[in-house]
């Protein structure tokens, strides 16, 4: 069987320049495209890529998608800011063709993933729930995207239950963190942090705490491989590995 031709978008940067070394090192993968912030996508089109990869920014990420989904290449998307309404964008263009293969992932560290599945669960179970999430002081975005995803999950999983109780009335310097999907968090940077999350959950006389630590970058790698060569067989618009790692 020949090689994937992959493409990786964002190139450059510290992700990016990742990936790459590790597309190189894989014998099932062939690595065609190196782009950046200003190159032209046509490359992609031109090297006749079989999947791009997208670690790009906000900023520029629903241009390339729009692209990815026009020229009909398997995208793996690993850029933060994709919002819940972007998402709805980003199925609707896909389901304007029927060749459109994207996979949207907030974090591809395996264990990252299972701290999700594992809140989720537990979830239905206790009154309280917060979410702490700690990364480097580079990173552009707070909260994180895995863990806007993290509370999505949660807040699914509790539907139907009474709201979280906090009897907060004054809070001028949002020392609270931010909500999202019912759910609050709370964003630490700091140097020498990679990527860590914690949820923490709180019912009558008990505390119960999921956290998952990524040490360094290089835990992502294996679940940015997975991606890379299952997003082919994939429909439309997928969000997570989930789906890839616990299929149905």
């Amino acid at each position: 069987m020949d090689p994937l031709r992959v493409g990786v978008v964002g190139a450059r940067g510290r992700m990016g320049s990742m990936v790459c070394d590790t597309v190189c090192k894989d014998s099932e993968c062939e690595l065609v495209a190196e782009l950046d912030l200003g190159d032209s996508l046509e490359l992609l089109v031109q090297q006749r890529c079989n999947v791009v990869v997208d670690f790009t920014s906000p900023d520029v990420v629903m241009d390339n998608i729009a692209f990815y989904i026009r020229h009909s290449i398997p995208a793996v998307i690993g850029t933060s800011g994709i919002t819940e309404e972007r998402l709805e964008n980003i199925q609707l263009w896909a389901s304007q063709r029927n060749s459109s293969r994207i996979i949207i992932v907030p974090n591809f560290s395996v264990g990252a993933v299972l701290m999700t599945h594992f809140a989720a669960l537990a979830a239905p179970y206790f009154e309280s729930v917060e979410i702490i999430e700690m990364h480097h002081p580079d990173k552009i975005d707070a909260p994180s995207g895995t863990a806007v995803y993290a509370a999505g999950k949660i807040s699914e999983a509790r539907a139907g239950m009474p709201a979280i109780p906090d009897a907060t009335l004054h809070d001028p310097g949002h020392a609270r963190g931010s909500m999202e999907s019912g759910i609050t968090i709370h964003s630490v940077r700091l140097r020498g942090l990679v990527a860590h999350q914690e949820v923490l959950f709180g019912g009558a006389g008990e505390t119960l705490s999921i956290r998952h630590d990524s040490l360094a970058r290089d835990s992502f790698m294996p679940g940015v491989l997975l991606a890379i060569k299952e997003v082919g067989h994939l429909d439309g618009v997928t969000m997570g590995l989930e789906s890839l790692l616990f299929p149905r």
